[in-house]
């Protein structure tokens, strides 16, 4: 069993897809866009919607996420209702993806030892997603 989780972007999820999975080390999966999905004479596909990405996926440290733009006229809000934590035994995986996802982000808790972790922090990224970053010693 897994969690996954579904992110929602306002047009530019195909930038957010390709930085994280570069950030993650990770594949980058086909990009289904709402141009590709058959068409329906009641509700037409407008312009602006067809080069958006209607879903895709990443498989990130072993947990499927999701993401997708938002339809064009469909209510957006930035994501920090959502949060991600990333769970790892390893330091270096942590540290490298904290340093990388704070770029144009926000750190709310630079990483640091903390009562219930050696190494622990939180950012809100470029595109308004909050991450945190746990380091899992009962793994170690």
């Amino acid at each position: 069993m897994s969690i996954e989780v579904y992110l929602n972007f306002n047009g530019n999820c195909r930038e957010a897809t390709e930085f994280y999975a570069e950030v993650f080390g990770v594949e980058l999966q086909e990009m289904m866009t709402f141009g590709q999905s058959p068409p329906s004479p009641e509700y037409p596909l407008p312009e602006e919607a067809k080069d958006l990405i209607m879903h895709t996926r990443l498989n990130i440290l072993g947990s499927n996420v999701m993401f997708s733009d938002v339809f064009p006229s469909m209510p957006f809000t930035v994501g920090n209702n959502v949060s991600l934590t990333v769970q790892s035994k390893d330091p270096e995986v942590l540290s490298s993806a904290f340093n990388q996802l704070k770029n144009g982000g926000e750190v709310q808790m630079e990483l640091q030892e903390t009562f219930w972790s050696k190494k622990y922090g939180s950012l809100t990224d470029k595109f308004g997603i909050v991450w945190q970053f746990n380091l899992n010693e009962e793994d170690c």
